[in-house]
């Protein structure tokens, strides 16, 4: 009987468990299809109230089977685009997206709760511009009103997972880059909270970190747990703890991080304290671990790196960034060295406030190592980059061989004994004529270099320089070099120099020898030159900087030739190089003489012989002015190849010629070196000017303060003879100054108007004129970054004498034939008219002139504006003498004239110059 009962209990109990597993199973079946259209429904609405980004997916389901026992929404080919400015890249992209529902909430109550994210196999792309927008800021907060239970869908997170992900990070407003390839992160907690812990463990396969496009963490493996103290309602996050290990490195991480209407708020602290050196290589490039796997390396690290403030690119806000770095003790042995690096110390800082490299404090407070017998001991201390405050010495007596050697520097073969004993301290400023107080002696014997780069070494390297200065100024500096010098290819070069008193330099320099440019600088670097060439030295230069500038030349000593050859020089001034391809230069007291000196400079060829003056006192001086005289001849000369290059900024329409509407990267003006006094006569077979062609051009150039002026130049012109006197200053690197006197006899109007721009600008009326005029002019005023003339800044008068022209369809005639309704008048004929004008403030003022045509005499005068604008006066004298006539207004535009018979017009409207 009892077997009976246990038997039926059995039963019931599979029954009911059986019927429970139905239910269960019906409930994970049916529930989804109950809720589905609710659920997407939901999440579509959601999607719309609450996202500020493009959302697109292909599918939606709904399932607990998914991410089983969590029921969830999958999307499927998810894509979500940034924010605003990036509403048209992409931000999210997977596979599928799949958002964990809380069942409690569906069944029980109107609102869907979002409680679990799940991404896989996702790319995840954070764009920062350089003004600080961000395309995450895709969620759009809810607004702090009170909201009854149940009224929306909510995002109340418990969990968030990651797998096999890919997220990049560029922050063009900071010039920081991240790859984390490989990213799997799973974080808990009780997100539903406005403040809640999130406990996260994240796995990345591959970190890469760039730093103003230069790598710093490349293919880094990183495994970490994370404790994050999140604040939703000031979307903040405070990282209390973070151990991470970066490939064998050991990394603490702690630090507060929140975003901000226009930027962040940061206090970030990575450390490392304690590590083993060989363990934070293991952190280094690609390339040192490569090294790492042949050098037995020990010793001890701590390192600290903190971030610290606002960074706010509208207001100019950084955080402060710190650095530490220190090592205790280190040993370090390559490949097995028979001389090992050992009792390796370092201990580096350095502080750059507010992300600003000219506020870069560097505090190298020991850097000490022995190898064998040989020794170097450092320190150096430095501030900002204007005035700056240096504190440093060296004492060193190494053999350069068995340290290269043992510290595996690779494909470099480096040997020579280096004795140092130096100490420097005291304010460096040359503005205020500033030198740190020093006592310095380097000395290199038997020095030898070779790279990977070129297949010869230089040899035989000798080194002695001593600095002394015991006052902290430029007078009491002085340098000597006794002697250097080195051997390359077989040749060579000894310099010695002895120079005193900074302030009023007294010179004592010798040097001999032969350096061949090209290959020299493929010793240190693959890229080479533009060209091979060589420089020739035989030179014995000595005297005092005062007597150069006053003048008292029998009291120098200089002496010697240079000889150059396929030399490429790059200035300041010039935006192309400038290549000379043969030049014998000898030097005689203060002047430095050209003997056949041959240059390219892009298009143009130059070919000069005359002498500069002042040359020593020029390169040693920021005030010396370079003076001299040349004859110059070229075949061909583009001026617009010496157009600087600068960074435009918006203009006004009314103001230049043309109107950017954002800044753009332009030319610059013509920059002239406000310390040149040269004179030329120069003969240019041809030279292009804004598209305009001179030939056989012949005159005397003048630079001088800043200045060119051109003296009864020469040239041919749309075939007639031109005289031009001319002057031109750059005010700015995006403005300058001219002025000119022109005069050219007998030219063909219609090629004036077709091949010239400012005269078919200035003379828009010449636009259906055939004949032959001559002009007489003289303007003035101001030219752009494209050196083209800034309009209302033109001051001008002259003379356009007309000796024979006719007018076929020129519009204003047209119209005045028209209105009269005599259609004699509609082309007329002149012939010798003088018609005098003159310019300011855009408008073009023409002074009364008369003319005789098919038995009418027309009378005009009146203004134009350099934009076409109209307001002539013309009386119409009828045939047979004139004495009756029609008196007409002209007004509209050139392409549209108005015409009425009348006396009395409004003026028009000048436009000033508003650029100063």
């Amino acid at each position: 009987m009892a077997k009976s009962n246990n038997k039926s209990i059995f039963i019931k109990i599979i029954k009911y468990t059986g019927v429970f597993l139905a239910v269960l199973l019906s409930l994970l079946f049916l529930t989804p299809i109950l809720f589905a259209d609710k659920i997407k429904v939901e999440i579509k609405k959601y999607a719309n109230t609450k996202l500020n980004g493009e959302l697109n997916y292909t599918n939606a389901n709904v399932s607990f089977f998914h991410h089983f026992p969590s029921l969830t929404l999958t999307l499927d080919d998810f894509d979500l685009k940034g924010a605003a400015p990036f509403q048209k890249e992409k931000f999210i992209t997977a596979k599928e997206v799949s958002f964990g529902i809380n069942v409690r909430s569906l069944v029980f109550s109107k609102s869907i709760n979002i409680d679990q994210i799940y991404l896989e196999n996702a790319n995840i792309n954070v764009k920062v511009n350089k003004e600080g927008l961000a395309n995450y800021n895709v969620y759009i907060a809810s607004k702090e009103v009170p909201k009854k239970e149940g009224e929306s869908t909510a995002l109340r997170l418990e969990k968030i997972e990651i797998k096999n992900s890919q997220i990049r990070y560029d922050d063009q407003s900071t010039a920081i880059h991240f790859d984390l390839l490989g990213f799997n992160y799973l974080g808990k907690g009780d997100l539903s909270q406005n403040v809640f812990d999130l406990s996260s463990n994240v796995k990345i396969a591959t970190l890469n970190m760039f730093y103003q496009n230069e790598p710093y963490l490349m293919n880094k493996k990183v495994n970490g747990d994370l404790i994050t103290k999140v604040n939703v309602n000031s979307l903040s996050f405070i990282f209390e703890q973070n151990d991470l290990k970066i490939n064998k490195l050991p990394v603490d991480f702690k630090g507060k991080f929140d975003f901000l209407k226009d930027g962040y708020s940061m206090d970030f602290t990575v450390k490392s304290i304690d590590s083993d050196l060989y363990d934070l290589i293991t952190a280094f490039p690609p390339k040192y671990i490569t090294w790492l796997n042949k050098t037995d390396l020990k010793g001890k690290t701590d390192v600290i790196l903190t971030l610290k403030g606002t960074y706010n690119a509208s207001q100019n806000q950084a955080p402060d960034l710190n650095l530490d770095f220190k090592i205790r003790d280190g040993f370090v042995n390559y490949n097995k060295s028979k001389f090992p690096v050992e009792h390796l110390n370092f201990d580096f800082s350095t502080k750059v406030p507010a992300l600003n490299p000219e506020q870069l404090i560097v505090d190298l407070k020991n850097i000490s190592l022995n190898v064998q017998k040989g020794y170097l001991k450092a320190k150096l201390y430095t501030t900002r980059i204007n005035n700056i405050t240096v504190d440093g010495s060296l004492k060193a007596a190494i053999d350069l061989e068995k340290l290269n050697q043992a510290l595996g520097i690779p494909d470099i073969t480096l040997k020579g004994i280096l004795e140092g004993n130096s100490t420097i301290k005291g304010i460096y400023n040359p503005k205020t004529k500033k030198f740190p107080v020093a006592n310095a002696t380097i000395n290199l014997k038997n020095g030898y270099l070779k790279t990977p780069y070129y297949p010869n070494p230089i040899t035989d390297i000798t080194v002695l320089a001593t600095v002394n200065n015991q006052k902290g100024d430029f007078n009491d500096l002085k340098v000597t070099l006794k002697p250097t010098q080195f051997t390359f290819e077989g040749k060579p070069f000894t310099i010695e120099a002895d120079l005193n008193n900074f302030n009023d330099l007294t010179y004592d320099i010798k040097a001999k020898g032969t350096l061949n440019i090209s290959k020299i600088y493929h010793v240190f670097s693959q890229k080479g030159l533009d060209v091979d060439g060589f420089i020739k030295a035989d030179l014995a230069l000595k005297g005092k900087q005062s007597d150069a500038e006053k003048g008292n030349y029998t009291k120098l000593d200089n002496k010697g030739t240079l000889e150059v050859q396929n030399i490429v020089l790059k200035t300041q001034y010039l935006p192309k190089k400038l290549l000379i391809k043969e030049g014998i230069f000898t030097f005689k007291q203060d002047k430095m003489a050209f003997n056949t000196f041959l240059a390219t400079y892009g298009e143009s060829d130059f070919k000069m012989n005359g002498y500069l003056q002042n040359v020593f006192n020029f390169m040693s001086a920021r005030n010396g002015v370079l003076r001299g005289a040349f004859t110059l001849q070229s075949k061909y000369i583009n001026t617009d190849e010496f157009l600087s290059v600068s960074q435009a900024t918006p203009t006004d329409s009314k103001t230049t010629t043309t109107a950017p509407s954002s800044a753009k990267q332009t030319t610059g003006v013509i920059l002239i070196p406000p310390t040149f006094n040269l004179q030329f006569q120069a003969y240019a077979q041809k030279i292009n000017f804004q598209g305009i062609a001179l030939q056989n051009a012949n005159g005397a150039l003048k630079i001088k303060d800043g200045k060119l002026k051109m003296q009864n130049t020469n040239f041919n012109l749309i075939g007639c003879q031109v005289t031009m006197n001319a002057s031109y200053q750059s005010i700015t690197p995006q403005k300058a100054q001219f002025e000119y006197a022109i005069k050219a006899n007998d030219f063909d109007i219609k090629r004036a108007y077709n091949e010239i721009k400012m005269f078919r600008k200035m003379a828009s009326a010449a636009e259906k004129a055939q004949g032959t005029v001559s002009l007489d002019y003289t303007l003035k005023g101001k030219l752009n970054a494209d050196m083209a003339p800034i309009y209302p800044s033109l001051i001008g008068n002259g003379v356009l004498s007309v000796k024979d022209i006719k007018i076929h369809g020129m519009k204003m005639f047209n119209a005045v034939g028209k209105k009269t309704n005599h259609d004699a008048i509609k082309n007329p004929e002149l012939s010798k008219v003088a018609i005098k004008s003159s310019i300011k403030n855009n408008i073009i003022t023409i002074e009364r002139f008369k003319f005789k045509f098919a038995g009418f005499r027309p009378r005009i005068e009146g203004t134009t504006s350099l934009d076409g604008r109209l307001n002539i006066k013309m009386r119409l004298g009828l045939p047979p003498l004139g004495i009756l006539g029609i008196p007409i207004l002209v007004t509209g535009n050139k392409d549209n004239p108005k015409i009425k018979i009348g006396r009395h017009s409004e003026d028009l409207e000048e436009t000033k110059d508003s650029i100063n």
